[in-house]
């Protein structure tokens, strides 16, 4: 049912519940779209552990290494050490995989604490003292 618009007036009324109505809509597509978003949550976190564990991080090659060796040493020979060769070739490299990942994010943390070991003693095992506390 369309409006007969006779005067300027009816035009710029239409115009105003036109405009109101294109918000409307527009709020309710939002709305829509964060209902959607939120309904797919789980789905996007399996895609991205799965993207995680299939996929390797290559920063960090030192630390990734030392892990790498750590990994293969702990799961081929202590925990999978009678398991089948395609348990001992799959287990290892999605856990490789997943702590690149891992150590990628959590870098920061890490050398924090990598840090407060090596200066919290010196050699003979007493605390050091704090480079601000030195007189020169």
């Amino acid at each position: 049912m369309k409006k007969r618009i006779n005067s300027y007036n009816d035009l710029l009324k239409e115009e105003e519940q036109l405009e109101e109505l294109l918000q409307a809509q527009k709020e309710l597509v939002l709305y829509d779209f964060n209902e959607l978003k939120k309904g797919l949550s789980p789905a996007t976190t399996a895609l991205n552990f799965l993207g995680r564990i299939t996929t390797r991080d290559r920063g960090q090659l030192l630390i990734s290494g030392g892990v790498n060796k750590l990994i293969d040493i702990l799961f081929n020979k202590v925990i999978l050490s009678r398991a089948g060769w395609l348990t001992k070739l799959t287990v290892p490299f999605f856990i490789k995989n997943y702590a690149s990942h891992f150590l990628a994010d959590h870098k920061e943390q890490f050398m924090e604490k990598l840090f407060s070991w090596i200066s919290q003693k010196n050699g003979n095992g007493k605390v050091a003292p704090e480079a601000h506390d030195k007189e020169y």
